[in-house]
């Protein structure tokens, strides 16, 4: 039988946790209007649901009064929309939205999530940094508790975020020096040795970006945001697929990661806006996706066209249901989610 979230006796046991949720809702739109930002609501229907490797979309189809049938997807992300409104002249937008995302279900992962994104055009990466703590304060005044905990890990989550490179965190938590195993330095085998040196399983056919994915798994993620935040700043280029390159060392690229209690919590762009780069590196992933799980996803060349217009800009997104389970006190998403998804059975 489902786990029926509506009776009486398991609401009841949830309901401080929901209305936890609620008042960080509430606060945090209060908090963008303080800032200057529109809130604005993207179509969840979009002819491409984004073009990176290992997103996996909802696929349906809209049927017109003839009959014709035109394909769509439910968006895993609001940001090609968003990025248009930029296009069209938006200076500081954000979005409370439903995403959908499939083959992902676990304990911090769910088919169906709300996601907060939002743009600042003309910002430096540095002003989403300052964005995302203010965001963790905001939660803990508005949450259950200031200290966050999740598999035995805590966090002060009014605490200033550290801030450390990949570069720093591959030597502190995994032993590993990253610039030499970089793919511009031919670093695959290395990298390789490295992840075998660690315990970890290399495949045959592992990629750069997979043998990397693994390291940061296993090694560094659980072990960011205990006792503070952590800001993880300064990956690789090419795990960046949406961002510009650091001007200062073009390996890398402006994108940060926030933690807490090893749980990553947003994902920030210094945003890409050369239309040409961004089809190559969307052609290149959907090579990859068609090789490693037989589909590929169309481009939306509407945002392409729309990305040459867009403004220089920073933008983040930030997983909210996973910001309000920390600040609840919770273990599960669902324990978070006013309508879980139902369970098998």
């Amino acid at each position: 039988m489902r786990d029926r979230y509506w009776a009486k006796s398991r609401h009841a046991g949830r309901r401080d946790k929901l209305l936890t949720r609620s008042g960080i809702t509430k606060a945090l739109r209060g908090w963008f209007a303080l800032e200057d930002f529109i809130e604005v609501e993207p179509q969840a229907l979009q002819v491409s649901p984004g073009n990176e490797t290992h997103l996996h979309a909802f696929a349906t189809e809209i049927v017109g009064l003839d009959g014709a049938r035109s394909p769509r997807f439910l968006h895993t992300s609001p940001e090609f929309a968003m990025k248009k409104l930029l296009a069209a002249g938006e200076q500081r937008i954000f979005a409370l939205t439903r995403v959908w995302r499939n083959r992902e279900a676990s304990p911090l992962h769910a088919n169906e999530f709300t996601m907060l994104e939002w743009y600042r055009v003309g910002a430096p990466l540095s002003a989403l940094m300052e964005d995302c703590a203010a965001i963790l304060r905001l939660a803990a005044r508005e949450g259950l508790t200031a200290t966050a905990r999740w598999r035995g890990r805590s966090c002060d989550l009014t605490a200033e975020p550290e801030r450390l490179t990949l570069v720093e965190a591959f030597r502190r938590h995994a032993g590993v020096d990253l610039e030499p195993c970089l793919p511009e330095a031919g670093g695959a085998a290395r990298l390789a040795e490295e992840a075998r040196r660690l315990g970890l399983r290399v495949g045959a056919d592992d990629t750069w970006s997979d043998l990397f994915s693994k390291i940061l798994c296993d090694r560094i993620e659980p072990a960011l945001g205990v006792g503070r935040p952590t800001i993880l700043t300064a990956y690789p280029l090419s795990e960046a697929a949406l961002a510009r390159p650091d001007p200062a060392d073009p390996r890398f690229a402006e994108r940060f990661e926030l933690y807490v209690c090893g749980v990553e919590l947003a994902n920030a762009f210094g945003e890409l806006t050369d239309a040409a780069e961004q089809r190559r590196r969307f052609e290149a992933d959907m090579e990859e996706k068609q090789r490693i799980y037989g589909e590929r996803y169309p481009l939306d060349e509407d945002f392409l066209a729309a990305l040459a217009e867009m403004p220089p800009a920073s933008g983040a997104a930030l997983g909210f249901d996973r910001l309000a389970m920390l600040a609840a006190g919770a273990e599960r998403l669902d324990e978070v989610a006013w309508t879980p998804e139902p369970g098998p059975g």
